[in-house]
């Protein structure tokens, strides 16, 4: 008899009170929140916090594509005292992180595609489309000591995928529940970030992810509703901000390059 799962909270549960709390604000969260009590029920892929990466058949093909993906990233690297940090772009994540720690360089988040980063990044692009329901994708880069405290996601039609590609050796991991997980470079770890987790680089050398969310594999009724989240989130003060910070970011980025 297999074991049960663990439960999960909700994102609208200990939510940290709206700055625009208007009702159409309101509203959403409700129907969040009523779809993910849907999501949990009607999953094709159980409900674990860490999923067997033998789940998802395309992930043998990312991990074949990682040293690419690597040399793409090195790059990326090369200004990587200029690149945003994550709370610049996504102004909710200053609630977790306030400090220059946690940097990111974005491919594409809820629809908003970013053309000069992709034109730099070809093959990372290439490997990342073959993955199904692609939502966000991003290099995630932990500078030393950089400590994320427990959180979870915002809502739980999404996955999340994290591949190692620069992985030192030290004090670094990800809780997920109860489970501690370590990257490992060219190695993808699949997890259910509505699941309170926490990351950590206790080194002195940067650490970073490919970082991708793709949509939760669901039967009906439950896929149907996801969709329509996902999409309408698109429209939301939170997206389309975050859009808007990212575009003038990048204006500044390549004007100088």
């Amino acid at each position: 008899m297999p074991l049960a799962e663990p439960s999960q909270s909700f994102g609208t549960d200990r939510i940290v009170p709206l700055t625009r709390p208007s009702r159409i604000a309101r509203a959403f969260m409700r129907i969040v929140e009523a779809a993910e009590r849907l999501n949990i029920r009607h999953s094709r892929v159980g409900n674990p916090p860490v999923y067997d990466n033998a789940v998802f058949p395309w992930v043998a093909e990312l991990e074949r594509r990682a040293p690419l993906i690597r040399a793409e990233l090195t790059q990326v690297l090369r200004r990587q005292s200029e690149l945003p940090s994550v709370q610049d772009i996504s102004t909710d994540v200053k609630t977790i992180s306030k400090d220059r720690g946690w940097k990111s360089f974005f491919l594409v988040g809820y629809g908003v595609r970013s053309d000069r980063n992709i034109a730099a990044c070809p093959d990372t692009w290439q490997a990342i489309r073959q993955i199904p329901g692609i939502k966000t994708a991003m290099f995630s880069i932990f500078e030393p000591g950089k400590h994320l405290p427990p959180h979870r996601g915002p809502y739980n039609g999404v996955l999340r995928l994290h591949m190692g590609l620069i992985v030192p050796e030290g004090d670094i991991a990800i809780r997920v529940d109860r489970e501690i997980c370590h990257w490992e470079e060219g190695r993808v770890l699949v997890f259910d970030d509505a699941y309170e987790h926490e990351a950590w680089n206790h080194s002195d050398k940067t650490r970073v992810v490919l970082f991708v969310d793709f949509v939760k594999p669901l039967k009906f009724p439950a896929r149907l509703v996801n969709w329509l989240i996902l999409n309408l989130s698109v429209f939301t003060p939170f997206i389309r901000e975050s859009a808007g910070n990212h575009k003038e970011w990048e204006r500044r980025f390549y004007a100088k390059g």
